[in-house]
């Protein structure tokens, strides 16, 4: 490990050779293949009644009537919950204090803001009596004409993008750098609204006891949902109790508090009695996030030697009509290729749709699809293979910034990524390549990036008097590894192998470990566990070293190495201790510590960081049918330390497979007469299974990063989206000869062609 820069204190005990890095299996595998997790939805607490939502089925105006008699008088349905009759809340739904927090719908009032918008919700006895209560209300509406699509509404400049950044940025002449190129470019991208689809659905178990409120609901965030809740009930955050060991996938979409989870606690509050609310597939296209549609304007210009002289980017998207959540997608540019001068900007049109959120990649994903596309179109005008044009724009410092990354293996990414493809071996111009069966191949390639951020968090470390361990914190497993790979770091951190450590995650009565969003949350809570570690083997050692009895007496200034449940003096490994024999000796039942994780200010001053890669495709196109299959992915990223490498791979399979939907498959179909999703279920949104991604391979490209944080740790989660998206997009031009700027890439705009 490389020096840490001034203000991220290394442990003082670091080891040589750890389960940090071993390729371990999942340590949750053995629950989840014999039915043994329990995911939120499992939970049947005695007297437990069942929610179901009735939702809205226009897009836009009022509610005028609800057959509630009707409703009730069906056998089992114990009570219906309205606007007129919903428990008081002590805060407003509606708030919008920070970035990270949108208004719910909690059956404020009549109006409807978009479809499937919660609207009553009918509690029985069983799901059936529930479910048949719902269809029951048969409710009358006053509807308005929708505003949909991204010409529905007139165009306003946002306050701010993402989570607070600039909605436009300018350096440099970027007018003059487009006029003066020799190669000009200039095309519109378009992404569709796209939903997060977890396997598990949204669901909470609620249940009161006096003002105390137990919850078993999938949740990235636990704290903030605590404090949230908190502030609607006025109640006390820590008379919350929120389990959640197990997500059946979140992508973002349970990373905050959402409606559906608040009427679930209100219902639970109207019957006395705990309430089981569980959204069905199609409820899931409403109150609980997507990623917003975009359309992207590039524009760029080259010298006569292929270097940009200028690169301008233009995003229109969309947000709700009561909230705002403006998908970042322009701001991708702002790290990837060198140019004296680059502008980014954005606007964004209010429709009749739940507000959208994080979604997995949010703005990298949509914009680095748009990007990745643009480059190759501007390599091809310039006559220069990607790869070469890509590499002749490499940029050595940010380039929005011009700060130097704290580090970046990208060129290596991209050298693996080639030679493992075969890339050298690639036509420049489009349709020259068939396979034996007559189909046409194509070759693309799309550059990965993604911030390496941190959140905040904190774990907690026990030694016990046996010389085992304990390490608690509250962190989320949304199928990612967590919990195996933040084992790996605990045991690590407390110098124990790891079945001598016992680690304890997923509720909220632990440590907070903040969010599992935006690839931070191993970066954030392996510093948090790791330091935890350090200070109580710190203490442990300031046992030892001060007392004339143990054979590492007055090694303080030596220092002493913490390895498989023993200290060793650092200067002579044959003197050592077990950590049972110190505690015993000084008659104590154990040793407790602290850790936090948070980002460095002066390291993130003094540095841009990101995660890095390069992803290559084949893909066989049918020239008659245009039908296309993305026969061969290989990406190869950089991501600082690996913890799990097998961990690691899971999850850029994962995110290839994502950028492999976004450019041939996922597409939410709005309605433009009523604003309602006409897809939304499993059968019609197209998601890619094993026949759409047939090979996959992962590079782990070795990459040190000594400022990031202590442990050098890049989150992995969301890159291997933002290259591949691009990657397919360009293997289809160069299969096909036609460059489609819509997508998802149909067989519509093939056909003919």
């Amino acid at each position: 490990m490389s020096d840490p820069i001034p203000g991220i204190a290394a442990p003082a005990h670091l080891r040589q050779g750890s389960s940090i890095g071993q390729p371990l299996t999942r340590r949750d595998g053995p629950l989840k293949v014999t039915g043994q997790a329990r995911y939120a939805a499992d939970n049947h607490p005695p007297g437990m009644l069942f929610a179901v939502l009735a939702t809205s089925g226009i897009a836009r105006g009022r509610v005028l009537g609800l057959d509630v008699a009707a409703a009730k008088a069906h056998p089992g349905v114990v009570e219906v919950m309205t606007p007129a009759n919903r428990p008081p809340l002590a805060g407003d739904p509606d708030a919008k204090d920070s970035p990270f927090m949108f208004r719910l719908d909690a059956l404020q009032n009549d109006a409807v803001r978009y479809p499937q918008q919660p609207i009553a919700v009918v509690i029985a006895e069983t799901l059936e009596a529930a479910t048949e209560g719902a269809a029951l209300l048969a409710p009358r509406y006053a509807a308005e004409p929708p505003r949909v699509g991204l010409d529905g509404a007139a165009a306003f400049v946002p306050a701010a993008v993402g989570v607070g950044s600039p909605a436009s940025f300018a350096q440099g002449e970027v007018e003059a750098g487009l006029a003066a190129a020799p190669r000009r470019m200039e095309a519109v991208y378009e992404t569709p609204a796209q939903y997060h689809n977890a396997m598990e659905p949204h669901a909470i178990v609620a249940a009161w006891d006096g003002e105390r409120l137990t919850l078993d609901t999938p949740s990235q965030g636990m704290a903030m949902a605590q404090a949230r809740f908190a502030a609607l009930f006025g109640i006390r955050p820590e008379d919350i109790h929120i389990r959640s060991p197990f997500l059946g996938g979140g992508f973002g979409s349970k990373g905050l508090a959402n409606g559906p989870q608040v009427l679930g606690i209100l219902a639970a509050r109207l019957v006395g009695r705990p309430v089981k609310l569980v959204l069905r597939r199609e409820q899931m296209y409403g109150p609980v996030g997507h990623r917003a549609p975009t359309r992207q304007t590039i524009r760029m210009g080259a010298d006569a030697a292929g270097g940009f002289t200028a690169i301008a980017s233009h995003t229109l998207t969309a947000t709700s009509s009561f909230d705002d959540f403006i998908e970042a997608a322009a701001d991708v540019a702002h790290t990837l290729y060198a140019t004296p001068a680059l502008h980014t900007s954005h606007e964004a049109v209010r429709l009749d749709t739940g507000t959208p959120m994080f979604m997995r990649a949010p703005g990298e994903a949509p914009g680095s699809i748009a990007l990745e596309s643009a480059v190759d179109e501007m390599a091809f005008a310039c006559g220069m293979d990607p790869l070469a044009f890509r590499l002749r724009n490499y940029a050595e410092v940010e380039p929005a910034s011009g700060k130097p990354f704290s580090s970046k293996a990208l060129r290596e990414c991209y050298a693996e990524g080639a030679a493992r493809f075969g890339w050298a071996g690639r036509p420049l111009q489009p349709r020259q390549m068939r396979d034996e069966a007559g189909l046409l191949v194509g070759w693309g390639m799309g550059t990965a990036t993604f911030p390496a951020m941190m959140m905040a968090g904190h774990a907690r470390a026990t030694l016990r008097a046996d010389g085992s361990g304990l390490v608690e914190t509250g962190a989320h497993d949304m199928g990612q590894g967590a919990w195996t790979a933040l084992a790996q770091v605990a045991a690590d951190g407390m110098g124990l192998p790891l079945d001598r450590l016992e680690f304890r995650s997923g509720t909220s009565d632990l440590p907070d470990a903040g969010i599992a969003g935006g690839s931070a949350h191993m970066a954030t809570v392996s510093s948090a566990i790791h330091g935890a570690g350090g200070a109580v083997i710190d203490r442990l050692a300031a046992l030892a070293t001060g007392d004339e009895r143990s054979p590492l007496f007055g090694a303080g200034n030596a220092g002493v190495v913490a390895r498989e449940g023993r200290l060793h003096r650092r200067d002579d490994e044959a003197r050592s201790e077990s950590y049972a024999a110190i505690l015993s000796r000084a008659g104590l039942a154990g040793l407790e510590a602290m850790g936090q994780g948070a980002a460095d200010p002066a390291a993130q001053k003094a540095f841009a960081m990101h995660a890095h890669g390069a992803v290559f495709v084949e893909v066989k196109v049918d020239p008659d049918f245009g039908q296309i299959r993305a026969t061969r992915v290989v990406g190869a990223f950089a991501a600082g330390r690996v913890i799990n490498p097998r961990m690691v791979r899971s999850q850029y399979y994962g995110g290839m497979t994502w950028g492999v939907s976004f450019a041939l498959h996922e597409h939410a179909v709005t309605d433009r007469r009523s604003g309602r999703i006409m897809n939304a279920d499993l059968a019609e949104y197209h998601l890619p299974v094993n026949a759409d991604v047939p090979s996959l391979e992962a590079i782990l490209v070795a990459e040190q990063d000594p400022h990031v944080n202590p442990l050098g740790i890049k989150g992995v989660g969301e890159i291997a989206i933002t290259g591949t998206a691009g990657a397919v997009a360009n293997a289809v031009w160069h299969a096909t000869g036609v460059r489609v700027r819509r997508f998802p890439i149909g067989l519509e705009a093939l056909i003919g062609a």
